[in-house]
């Protein structure tokens, strides 16, 4: 045999030995900062329990940057902290991609400020508004300017950035149209550079997921918000469960490549997520859905029930009873 054959019967010896099968079993998956936590929960677990045959990566560009590479079919899984909107379905329509919708557990959008703030109490969806809305651009500068009975003392605003769902839902929820919003903040589609932005800033605000505040709630301090009844209340599992959290709790999801689902380890991580995400979600601090929910999750995959129940609209105010409800539609 030449030294060529030799080096070609060794190379195909190490393509075919386990490893290799290991490495080529791979399950990709992008999108939401809110959701990784959870998903990155159940995608250590479940490797463990795959003992290494199976590698699970999850990317971080963002709701709005996930769904792009979903609808190029680059992804076998998204990760969106807002339902998938319509430019998103006619992309993905275009394209042959075909999903199925999962929530997957409920967050409680979080406004925070520096811990040396002594002077906010609460906030109401209107003081929001006055610090967020385009028309504030160069002109809301100080605390003072959104109330004349808070100091004259800059005011630093960190928010995530256009390609995130969190950006989306917050500003449909405050300004009252999704995207609309002033430009003159520190954006990053990582969580984690607002919470130091607003940690080493005493005139800072900011808001993320829950999780990131609990976290890190050494160094920052969650802001009650007022709620249609008039009722501060501050960001916790309990007021999401109850409904009393609004309108900054939302349902946060997965969207599964329906083509991706023939490859069994995307199945097995997919089901592996619907019998496990309720532990794993309550554990990084998410609201986990109701046991049933999970349960025509997982009816859904072996149905193979595509589209959305939302019709491609960011909408505020869902929820977890009227989620349930919903039929799913492309």
């Amino acid at each position: 045999m030449t030294l060529i054959h030799s080096l070609i019967a060794t190379a195909l010896l190490a393509a075919l030995a386990p490893g290799a099968f290991a490495q080529s079993k791979t399950v990709k998956i992008d999108g939401s900062s809110t959701v990784f936590p959870v998903t990155e929960a159940v995608a250590e677990d479940f490797q463990k329990a795959q003992k290494g045959v199976v590698r699970v990566t999850v990317g971080i560009s963002g709701t709005g940057g996930g769904f792009k590479k979903f609808c190029r079919a680059e992804t076998d899984i998204s990760n969106a902290s807002r339902p998938i909107l319509k430019k998103e379905m006619d992309d993905c329509k275009a394209a042959g991609v075909e999903y199925i919708e999962l929530p997957v557990a409920f967050d409680a959008l979080t406004v925070v400020i520096n811990p040396k703030n002594t002077f906010i109490r609460q906030l109401s969806v209107a003081e929001l508004k006055k610090m967020w809305e385009p028309g504030a651009q160069g002109k809301v500068r100080t605390w003072k300017d959104v109330n004349p009975e808070w100091p004259d003392q800059p005011l630093k605003l960190f928010g995530p950035g256009a390609d995130s769902g969190t950006f989306d839902y917050f500003t449909e929820a405050v300004v009252g149209k999704s995207k609309s919003s002033r430009g003159d903040f520190t954006a990053s589609e990582d969580d984690n550079v607002l919470v130091q932005g607003v940690s080493r800033d005493v005139g800072g605000l900011g808001y993320f997921g829950f999780a990131y505040y609990v976290e890190n709630k050494d160094k920052l301090r969650a802001v009650p918000i007022v709620n249609a009844k008039g009722k501060p209340v501050a960001p916790s599992l309990e007021a999401v469960i109850e409904g009393t959290y609004e309108p900054l709790a939302r349902p946060i999801f997965i969207y599964v490549n329906v083509k991706s689902l023939a490859k069994p380890e995307v199945r097995d991580f997919v089901e592996y997520y619907m019998k496990n995400g309720s532990k794993l979600a309550k554990e990084v601090k998410y609201v986990p859905l109701p046991d049933n929910a999970y349960t025509i999750g997982l009816d859904h995959v072996a149905k193979q029930k595509k589209g959305t129940v939302f019709g491609g609209v960011a909408e505020v105010g869902v929820t977890i009873d009227e989620l349930l409800k919903r039929e799913a539609r492309l």
